[in-house]
């Protein structure tokens, strides 16, 4: 479990380490957070929070280093696309280089509080957006995709507010401004502890046939279309009869699977995005 490390009377101007660049004001763009995410639970149960507020575990609120207090953000876990809002009461996280700490609350819907610590990607909403589990965005693969620094720990940048869910890598970082990032590498800050028992990727079904050649066919399509792709045909018995199953892919984030699958669907081929067993 990681623990948020806020002492009490922590400055409220706290700073963000990393290079940080200005980037324009704009009524028509969406301020964005990827980064690492933890959380604190019980043992800071009833302490007072940075804000003057009372931690209170069972309530949809965060820590961050700089936004203003009551910012609400909608929070989504890139492993698992699960989704909550919460609003900013605390400062913090001061460690490992990570972006947000949420209530316990918060934390379970994400998987956090099994994994200890995930990549999420925050966005801005409006303040009337209610507290608590939420809908995965529809554009999540196209905002995670739109992080003009990639390999950082954590970046922060701004993109248009109506990004299209189908936009690629190549039509979304242009539009993107960066605001800040991390001079630590993302790989530096991840532990193998944090990534026990937690999902180990992600695949695409692209379709389930009685008769294996369809499911071949299929197949063979697909590597055509993606060849540094991996496409596997699997056997499966379901409800007694033998099903031939196209799986593509094994990606690391859902967001990757996401772009993938709707590039399928442009070329005419469904599917499914599909989490790998529990480590």
């Amino acid at each position: 479990m990681f623990f948020l490390l806020t002492f009490l009377g922590a400055p409220a101007h706290a700073t963000t380490p990393g290079t940080t660049k200005t980037a324009p004001a704009s009524g028509t763009a969406t301020t964005v957070l990827r980064g690492r995410a933890s959380w604190y639970g019980s043992y800071f149960q009833g302490r007072r929070t940075t804000s003057g507020e009372r931690y209170n575990r069972f309530a949809y609120t965060c820590a961050h280093k700089t936004l203003p207090f009551g910012t609400r953000l909608r929070v989504t876990n890139v492993k698992n696309g699960k989704s909550v809002v919460v609003r900013i009461t605390d400062r913090g996280p001061f460690r490992h280089e990570r972006i947000i700490d949420l209530s316990e609350i918060a934390a379970r819907p994400l998987g956090i509080t099994e994994c200890g610590a995930a990549t999420v990607v925050a966005e801005v909403v409006a303040a009337t957006t209610p507290l608590g589990p939420a809908t995965t965005p529809e554009n999540l693969a196209a905002l995670f995709a739109a992080d003009p620094n990639p390999n950082a720990a954590f970046a922060t940048y701004k993109v248009p507010a109506a990004i299209e869910p189908a936009a690629t890598p190549e039509t979304t970082t242009e539009k993107a401004t960066l605001i800040a990032a991390s001079p630590t590498s993302k790989t530096q800050v991840m532990t193998a502890t944090e990534t026990a028992n937690c999902p180990a990727g992600f695949l695409i079904q692209a379709g389930s046939f009685v008769d294996n050649a369809n499911a071949r066919s299929v197949q063979a399509r697909i590597k055509s279309l993606l060849p540094d792709v991996d496409v596997q045909v699997t056997q499966d018995l379901l409800d007694g009869r033998q099903r031939s199953r196209v799986l593509v892919g094994n990606f690391g984030e859902r967001p990757e699977a996401e772009a993938v699958r709707q590039q399928l669907l442009v070329w005419g081929i469904g599917g499914l995005v599909r989490e790998v067993a529990l480590r």
